[in-house]
């Protein structure tokens, strides 16, 4: 097929392009298997895939920024550092250290382990939000800990990225859903509140009827980030049905949060969660506190 065909198939969404040089009919099913199986039509025999693709080998879409299904990245694999620099149009790459507990095989291809790209993704992103997310994502995956994410930090000393990623490990959390939820927890962070618990279980009769996406529920304090995929305008009358149920019945004060509170010169969202904070203490009798 002509490049023009392939473009027009994939604007009219007859195929997905989530990969440089592949193509694959929009109605298969995602897996971890046909992520493995596009990859080896391209990847170079001797290269080891890491970083982002690494991350949507494990873990697919949920791995992504808002909207980067929109681009095709280059594929990020590398070579050994003994094995010399890898050159090819389709990928970023290069050289890199490895140790063999770093690297597993999925599907005929090898990648860096959840471990491994957590700590990747931790030091080497473009910016704090897209560094935690990674984290936060293969941390989902509950294969590995906190504990022994933070572990392994020293073994990057003096390298790039491992003073942000001494900041920011600590801070991960695979309760963690989206990109969205990742970046308001970092500003939870730093407005100074006290860690919060990620998705938050809400029980009638022993059954979860709703989940909130962070807050304490000593104080029954939450805050939920709705992201234009999934609280669009179909979804406000359930949204705002489902908030006034939980402030009603449960008593729980929720601050909902979208793209521009979050993001950008304009966000306010620190500010709003201190507001939210106090008033959430001052419900329950407790002093207001003091925010530098």
């Amino acid at each position: 097929m002509s490049p023009k065909a392939l473009r027009w198939l994939t604007m009219c969404r007859y195929l997905r392009h989530p990969i440089q040089g592949v193509y694959v009919a929009a109605d298969v099913e995602d897996s971890i298997e046909l992520r493995c199986a596009m990859l080896a039509l391209v990847l170079p025999s001797d290269c080891f895939v890491c970083d982002r693709s690494a991350a949507w080998i494990h873990a697919g879409d949920r791995a992504l920024a808002p909207n980067e299904h929109l681009d095709v990245p280059p594929i990020s694999c590398f070579r050994p550092s003994d094995a010399g620099r890898l050159r090819n149009a389709l990928s970023s790459s290069g050289e890199r250290a490895i140790r063999s507990r770093d690297l597993m095989e999925i599907g005929g291809i090898v990648v860096t382990t959840p471990l491994r790209t957590a700590l990747d993704l931790g030091r080497l992103q473009s910016n704090a939000d897209l560094k935690l997310h990674g984290m936060d994502t293969m941390l989902g995956l509950e294969v590995f800990t906190l504990d022994e994410l933070l572990a392994e930090i020293p073994r990057f000393n003096r390298q790039r990225g491992v003073v942000e990623l001494r900041v920011l490990a600590p801070l991960a959390d695979g309760g963690s859903e989206s990109f969205g939820e990742t970046a308001l927890r970092r500003r939870w962070r730093g407005a100074g509140l006290p860690r919060p618990q990620t998705q938050i279980s809400v029980l009638v009769d022993g059954r979860e009827v709703y989940r909130l996406d962070m807050g304490l529920e000593d104080l029954l304090l939450a805050a939920e980030y709705e992201g234009e995929q999934w609280h669009g305008e179909d979804r406000a009358e359930y949204d705002e049905e489902r908030r006034q149920w939980l402030e009603r019945e449960r008593e729980w004060s929720i601050a909902v949060f979208r793209k521009q509170h979050v993001f950008g010169q304009q966000q306010d969202a620190e500010r709003l969660l201190r507001i939210a904070y106090d008033a959430a203490r001052a419900r329950r009798g407790l002093p207001p506190t003091y925010f530098y």
